[in-house]
């Protein structure tokens, strides 16, 4: 029984025949728009980028009456692939594929069935084999009993790494509500084809180049099933992504933009940077950290780095508190311990993480009040400068 396939575009209204397809898939449990958008908006300027829903999932609402099996499942995919094709003027043509869990699963049943098709494949938090046919057993029995929202608790900590929902609440929150309106009926479906997936013993038949994307903190498909895959294919890289994971398309969607544009692409790789220096480049622009990291010498880059990696690395990255409320805490202990000198680069930071100028003055009032009125005058003075410069004043 092949299932019916809803794709979903995520490239913009300009004529997409001019841009290679690339093709995008789900995992369980989630939808193409909440699994996928993020991500994709690093792609769309050079791939015409479809995504496709699950039976029951997204916006396919449709269920077949009968089971279906890994390799329908991929057949629907392909056929939903080719209308797509055929509309660009290029009816069975080649196409790049992306995909997560059974999205990837998916990626690889196409590569075994429709080898000629696929120029190459991102196959991210996913397996030859995922979990047991016990398992999904186990699963099929939970949801047909009560229903695709018993499975929200335990996917909420499967699916996203450490301090993912507090960073992200939205699209985690997103992701969720996703898989709690699920059709029961077709996440069943779906866990059935899984429960007999295992093409372990084929891999070797796959020659389209494979970029195997793991996260380090994914317990549903551990990186070990994704170096199988990048081991056992013709052509595989392996790749992990630090505390990411299951769903690194949400997750870290940057950085899989990046690894799939250099893998189909061959796109030179930027300039790998720490967590730190990330999160130092977000609160405080790119040009003030430009300026030091160009400043740095033998006698300070030991500093540098001790900065980078414990205030921005260790502290601003921690999810107790939002980055709006560590702008206010930071301001105020740079106005209580006289740092003038740093109080102007924090009170952009402060704009850049959201504070309003209103939020600011009522910062610098408060710190009057606990830190003294002269330290104030000169706080007032150095923001209203810096606000004059962002033209806010």
């Amino acid at each position: 029984m092949i299932p019916s396939i809803t794709i979903v575009r995520m490239t913009g209204a300009r004529d997409r025949a001019e841009l290679p397809l690339l093709v995008l898939g789900p995992s369980l449990g989630t939808s193409a728009a909440t699994l996928w958008t993020a991500s994709a908006a690093g792609l769309t300027d050079v791939f015409d980028v479809v995504a496709w829903d699950l039976p029951g999932h997204g916006h396919n609402r449709s269920v077949p009456e009968e089971p279906f099996t890994m390799g329908e499942l991929a057949a629907g995919v392909l056929r939903v692939v080719d209308d797509v094709l055929t509309q660009r003027g290029q009816p069975r043509g080649p196409f790049f594929y992306a995909g997560d869990s059974v999205g990837g699963a998916v990626g690889l049943q196409l590569m075994l069935d429709a080898p000629d098709r696929v120029v190459a494949a991102g196959l991210l938090c996913t397996g030859a084999q995922i979990a047991t046919p016990d398992s999904w057993t186990e699963r099929i029995g939970k949801v047909s009993a009560s229903g695709t929202p018993v499975m929200v608790s335990a996917s909420a900590e499967r699916w996203f790494g450490p301090g993912f929902a507090e960073r992200e609440p939205a699209r985690a929150s997103a992701l969720l509500h996703a898989l709690s309106d699920a059709v029961d009926e077709g996440y069943v479906q779906v866990c059935g084809a899984l429960a007999a997936y295992d093409v372990r013993d084929q891999l070797s038949r796959v020659a389209a180049p494979v970029l195997a994307v793991a996260g380090s903190a994914d317990v549903a498909t551990p990186p070990d099933k994704l170096r199988e895959i990048a081991d056992g294919v013709q052509d595989g890289t392996y790749v992990e992504l630090d505390g990411v994971a299951h769903l690194a398309p949400a997750e870290a969607p940057e950085e899989v933009a990046r690894l799939l544009r250099q893998h189909f692409l061959g796109e030179e790789p930027p300039r790998e940077e720490s967590p730190g220096m990330t999160v130092r480049r977000e609160v405080l622009g790119d040009a003030h950290v430009d300026r030091a990291v160009a400043g740095t010498t033998d006698f300070t880059r030991d500093f540098q780095e001790l900065i980078t990696a414990y205030a921005w690395g260790e502290i601003w990255t921690r999810p107790g508190l939002d980055r709006r409320s560590r702008s206010m805490i930071t301001l105020t202990a740079l106005i209580a311990r006289g740092h003038h000198e740093e109080l102007a680069m924090h009170v952009r930071a402060a704009l850049r993480n959201g504070l309003t100028v209103d939020e600011i003055k009522e910062v610098i009032l408060q710190s009057a009040i606990y830190c003294g009125v002269p330290d104030a005058n000169t706080a007032f003075r150095i923001a209203s400068g810096v606000l004059r410069e962002e033209g806010l004043l």
